[in-house]
């Protein structure tokens, strides 16, 4: 019985998703792997099924209507989880973006006694492939603005590959969490932040995707300049 699962949020990932399965399943310690899959028009939701089976009750899926927004997901997973016995909740991109064998390293640091681990592009060791100038400077430029606004002491605050203890999410009113783009990320770290959780931060290479399409929109940019400021205002009222 595996004592950690990882949410990987999925909309057409038909050409990653087996892949990244059999990648994580062949991890040890082991890890099991929750799929949220927004009715992905592409059959990504029949390939899980179609591969679960070989990996004796360690994958799931949980299937939604429709595109709903990767914060969405993941309050859905981790809903999902929180009926459960899992110790350590991890985040993860299905692209290959995030280096699955990460996983563990993350996991040690929360076995070590860390709260909330980040795979950080930011630190020490840390950084990105295959991004162009532009998109490198927009990333390190909106941790500089999150920890300006908010200090959050985050370096990497939009990180996407988190791994929480339990006690996190049960601490966190995830019903109240209000972004679902990247400022999801910065909000969950944010609420463990004023809980007192302890947030470590571990380097990463994040390498853009290779296969499939990217989810990145302006929507989501402009949600998370201006959801910072939201957020420094609710910071008031007790966020």
């Amino acid at each position: 019985m595996s004592d950690s699962l990882v949410i990987i949020p999925t909309y057409n990932e038909k050409e990653n998703v087996v892949k990244m399965l059999e990648t994580v399943m062949s991890l040890e310690p082991l890890f099991n792997v929750l799929v949220v899959d927004d009715g992905s028009p592409d059959g990504t939701a029949d390939l899980v099924k179609s591969v679960a089976t070989k990996f004796n009750g360690r994958v799931f899926i949980l299937e939604r209507n429709g595109k709903q927004g990767l914060g969405t997901a993941y309050i859905a997973g981790f809903k999902w989880v929180l009926k459960k016995d899992y110790a350590y909740i991890f985040e993860m991109d299905c692209d290959f973006s995030h280096n699955p064998h990460d996983l563990i390293r993350l996991r040690e640091e929360c076995v070590g006694g860390a709260d909330v681990v980040v795979g950080s592009r930011n630190v020490k060791g840390g950084g990105v492939v295959n991004w162009p100038l532009g998109r490198r400077l927009i990333s390190r430029g909106a941790s500089i603005y999150v920890n300006l606004v908010l200090w959050l002491g985050v370096r990497d605050s939009t990180a996407g590959f988190v791994a929480y203890k339990k006690d996190v999410l049960d601490a966190i009113d995830i019903d109240s969490v209000e972004f679902i783009g990247y400022a999801f990320q910065i909000e969950m770290k944010l609420r463990a932040k004023r809980k007192g959780f302890n947030i470590v931060e571990v380097p990463i290479v994040f390498r853009d995707r290779v296969l499939g399409t990217s989810k990145m929109s302006l929507n989501i940019f402009n949600e998370a300049f201006f959801g910072v400021l939201k957020m420094k205002i609710r910071l008031k009222n007790g966020l």
